[in-house]
């Protein structure tokens, strides 16, 4: 059965594009250029998806998709922002939205989030407080270049049996992508069993991993299954492994590599088998050079590596997770704030967050606990926060005339660290118009 498409958009040229395009791949596409159009053929006829630009002539499409949700039209609906409007893409998911794509549109990621809204059963009723973003739950991906990278090398690796070693700086969610891989894994119907290497004391990592047997040791009260046991078949994910003592790294890799596990205070020798996930915000390569980490253990978890990018790096992201932030902290703080004003949204953004999302989290968390209005300010932010001062210099970037327009798209770039989004603002353009300069003049992207 075809599946019928409505695109809203009023750029003709781009709304012919993407309907043609669409078409060659097996869609019934029909085109809207206003909001009030688009309603007279939603009430004219069934459609399976809605595809709509955030900003239209005569009402925006959080308009459109409140009032298809007041006509009770679960039809899925996929909006269509700049990356400066990420705060009305959040807004347009917790009225209902499916999901939203940012311009300039990658086809390949438009067609899979079609794909997938269409795929949504059509007449389930999401809970608007059930629905935050496209992502797991209790975390999101992003959309920066960073996290996509970061996301396909995870989706690229996760069906394998691979031993993957997560490095990062504390509070970058390393965890949670440790958790993606055994999700997305052979082994996702089977445990996962996360261990916090830095928490455990040196006299207790054995029984930890391997378990014990009642009376092995003072304190040994009753039989303990360690870790091993309690992954077998699964994921186990050793966090901040650098921590452990020379010893336990010798047990650790004679496990690994014979399989097979032994309880303290016991001869019986338990097969195991596991996918091991270690994570650490070390360099384990001088840790060995020290002579503080084994090298045969460090090959042995390390067969493919994860890098995770610091929030620093990933600007595009920050709001999107500032958002996610607030709607868990409006549930466990029983509020119902709306989202953060535009102050507090760029200094959001200018903050370089050296706790990443943990920090991030428990600023957001805070901010939502004192504030008194509709929306986050400066104020409940925070005093370090309210006072970054932009790393940009006083010179007015603005362009103004094709004579200098390169100098300063690279005067930009270098400033922002190459932040496409932070150049665009400083240029006074958008996203899309600052790509089609970066290749008129043949600026490496």
């Amino acid at each position: 059965m075809v599946s019928t498409v409505l695109i809203v958009e009023d750029d003709l040229t781009f709304s012919t594009m993407l309907k043609t395009w669409l078409g060659k791949k097996g869609f019934d596409v029909e085109t809207a250029s206003t909001s009030a159009r688009a309603r007279k053929i939603l009430l004219s006829k069934e459609f399976d998806l809605v595809i709509s630009d955030l900003r239209l002539p005569d009402q925006d499409g959080i308009n459109l998709l409140s009032w298809l949700r007041e006509q009770k039209k679960n039809i899925p609906f996929i909006i269509m922002t700049g990356y400066a409007e990420i705060q009305s893409a959040v807004q347009c998911m917790k009225l209902g939205a499916t999901d939203y794509i940012s311009k300039p549109i990658q086809p390949d990621e438009l067609l899979k989030k079609i794909n997938e809204a269409i795929a949504l059963p059509h007449k389930e009723t999401k809970e608007t407080e059930n629905i935050l973003l496209p992502t797991a739950s209790n975390f999101l991906e992003g959309e920066s270049e960073a996290a996509q990278q970061l996301f396909n090398y995870v989706r690229l690796v996760a069906p394998t049996q691979m031993s993957v070693l997560i490095n990062g700086a504390s509070g970058t969610g390393k965890e949670y992508v440790a958790h993606r891989i055994h999700q997305l894994s052979k082994r996702a119907d089977k445990p996962f069993v996360a261990i916090d290497c830095g928490s455990i004391p040196k006299d207790l990592a054995a029984s930890e991993f391997f378990g014990h047997i009642k009376g092995s040791f003072t304190g040994a009260l009753s039989d303990k299954v360690g870790a091993f046991e309690e992954a077998n078949g699964g994921t186990l994910f050793l966090d901040e492994i650098g921590n452990l003592s020379y010893e336990v790294q010798v047990q650790l890799l004679r496990a690994l590599q014979e399989r097979r596990v032994r309880r303290i205070g016991s001869v019986k020798e338990i097969e195991v088998d596991v996918r091991l996930v270690t994570a650490t915000n070390e360099n384990l390569k001088e840790a060995i050079a020290k002579g503080n980490f084994r090298e045969d253990l460090y090959h042995r978890i390390n067969e493919f590596t994860l890098y995770m990018p610091s929030l620093k790096d990933r600007t595009e992201d920050i709001l999107l997770f500032a958002n996610f932030f607030l709607d868990q902290a409006n549930k466990e703080l029983e509020r119902n704030l709306v989202g953060f004003d535009a102050e507090a949204c760029d200094a959001l953004q200018r903050y370089d967050w050296p706790g990443n999302l943990r920090q991030l989290k428990n600023v957001v968390k805070r901010a939502t606990l004192l504030a008194t209005g509709d929306f986050i300010t400066c104020k409940e932010l925070g005093e370090e926060l309210h006072a970054t001062e932009t790393n940009q210099e006083t010179v007015n970037l603005t362009l103004r005339n094709e004579d200098d327009e390169k100098q300063r798209i690279l005067q930009a770039l270098q400033q922002t660290k190459n932040n496409k989004t932070r150049a665009a603002q400083l240029l006074g353009i958008d996203r899309k118009t600052l790509y089609n300069k970066l290749k008129l003049y043949n600026i490496p992207q």
